[in-house]
């Protein structure tokens, strides 16, 4: 099982723009920066993000994206689901298929783990992670390190 980059991002951006809702508009650059995420990665996103209705984009000067909901509404799971991401631990994508076309022998478990991977991650809101201390902490930490032109993972 594995997420790939584009979740783990997502999941990232998404946090992020929650941490900082309270000021308005955010754009993609300062998330790039904060984040270390390519701006260009970040865009393709997003788009993705406002086509399944999670942000909202505001165009002109302070213009930037917004949550469409407030951050305990929004499951990890959702942003993940949003990006066309999976947590399928299968071998065969989910499609029973593992076997030369047939069911392998542990593709159940495979799927049932999987099921439970993303009920967790639909279990956890934005709004739980960005009250948590330890996630306050490393966003406080890449807010002065962006503001200061230094890598977010320098000590």
């Amino acid at each position: 099982m594995r997420l790939t980059t584009k979740g783990r991002y997502a999941v990232t951006a998404m946090l992020d723009l929650a941490m900082h809702a309270d000021n308005g508009p955010i754009c993609l650059a300062d998330i790039a920066k904060r984040q270390e995420i390519s701006l260009s990665y970040l865009e393709q996103l997003f788009a993705r993000l406002r086509r399944n209705g999670l942000v909202d984009s505001v165009r002109g000067p302070g213009g930037g994206y917004l949550l469409t909901l407030s951050p305990e509404a929004i499951s990890v799971a959702q942003v993940i689901d949003a990006v066309d991401e999976s947590v399928d631990a299968t071998r065969c994508g989910g499609m029973s298929d593992c076997q030369q076309g047939d069911t392998c022998l542990t593709h159940h478990l495979w799927n049932e783990l999987s099921e439970q991977i993303h009920g967790f991650l639909d279990g956890v809101t934005l709004g739980q992670l960005a009250r948590r201390d330890e996630f306050r902490a490393i966003a406080t930490r890449q807010h002065r390190a962006a503001d200061n032109q230094i890598p977010a993972s320098s000590p």
